[in-house]
């Protein structure tokens, strides 16, 4: 007798996503695996999107908010009403493979407890990889493995990363209820980044799973490179790395860290954002207060020594050459790997 299929709850979250949503959830139900719930939440949009899904897949769950949550306070609301013995939270502008699903099960029952992502090449040109697992800087910089190479066959094994990509996250209802979900102060940026590494500090590990494939534009349909981008980016890598790294940890790395900060003031600054530069380092001064309070829970509840975590961080920063100049990112990489060895050196 064929065992039953367990129940997968798909979160989808939109906001303005357009046809885009509706060729994403067409894919999700042309794939082979059959005990889905798709859950659509949608963060205000304008654009009746969310309206023109739901009159075309009856089926779907639609969840409208009433004020634009974010990413992370939108998905928290799509994880809260699922049912599912596992979640999925995936981007409106993906395009799934029909054996997605199978394989990212398949790995969860292989590995265990974890957070999962798929590969993910671009839509435009199969052959071109946006991510192969996502990895973080020790500095708090989140960046995907790989984006940009043409897929050669160079990531044809499954491998623990840094963090599973919240283009397509998958895991157990459990295990999301066991980190605590999105922070709902982050909106969006590095909430991914900031789960995973929360879940590390408990013990949970990310993997990538080579033979699950899914599609994805080169960038994002929303949060085009911008100052509100900049200020989110930065304001929530420095929060990530207050929240989550020990005090002890941040005191060993303070040289380094005040490097790390003229640094990129500097690059921000060439980029011509170095207004939200300053945006971001007084939003974080403005809420020491938040940051303190989830810091101390964070901490009190980790079983993960920071020693052990950073084990997983790397030195550099890939980026491909449409996001920073060649020349730019390897200046940036010269002194973030020189500070990083140097900063490694108070650890076991």
């Amino acid at each position: 007798m064929k065992e039953k299929e367990s129940l997968i709850s798909i979160i989808i979250l939109n906001y303005n996503a357009g046809n885009l949503l509706l060729e994403c959830v067409e894919s999700i139900f042309n794939s082979n695996y059959n005990n889905l719930e798709v859950i659509v939440v949608d963060n205000v949009s304008n654009d009746n999107s969310h309206k023109i899904c739901k009159e075309k897949f009856a089926n779907i769950v639609l969840i409208e908010n009433e004020k634009n949550l974010g990413y992370c306070g939108g998905n928290n609301i799509g994880i809260e009403h699922a049912n599912g013995e596992f979640v999925v939270i995936l981007n409106p502008d993906v395009i799934v493979e029909s054996d997605w699903l199978n394989q990212l099960l398949i790995a969860f029952r292989k590995y265990g407890d974890g957070l999962y992502q798929p590969k993910i090449l671009a839509t435009t040109d199969h052959n071109t990889i946006i991510s192969t697992g996502n990895m973080i800087q020790l500095f708090g910089f989140g960046f995907s493995r790989g984006k940009g190479e043409k897929d050669v066959g160079q990531f044809e094994k499954d491998e623990e990363v840094g963090y599973a990509s919240g283009t397509c996250l998958f895991s157990s209802a459990d295990i999301f209820r066991k980190i605590g979900n999105f922070d709902s102060f982050l909106f969006a940026y590095h909430d991914d980044l900031d789960l995973c590494w929360r879940g590390r500090l408990k013990g949970i590990k990310s993997f990538y799973v080579h033979k699950s494939i899914i599609y994805h534009p080169l960038e994002g349909y929303s949060f085009k490179w911008n100052s509100f981008k900049f200020f989110l980016m930065e304001r929530n890598r420095l929060y990530c790395l207050k929240k989550n790294f020990s005090r002890k940890t941040i005191f060993k790395m303070l040289p380094s860290l005040i490097l790390v900060e003229i640094a990129v003031t500097l690059f921000y600054l060439k980029k011509g954002f170095v207004s939200a530069k300053i945006k971001a380092n007084l939003d974080i001064l403005k809420n020491l207060n938040t940051i303190s309070r989830n810091h101390n829970l964070i901490q009190k509840n980790r079983i993960v020594n920071d020693d052990e975590i950073i084990k997983k961080f790397v030195n550099k920063i890939e980026v491909p050459k449409w996001v920073i100049e060649k020349e730019n990112n390897n200046l940036l990489n010269k002194i973030f790997e020189k500070l990083s060895v140097f900063s490694r050196l108070g650890f076991k």
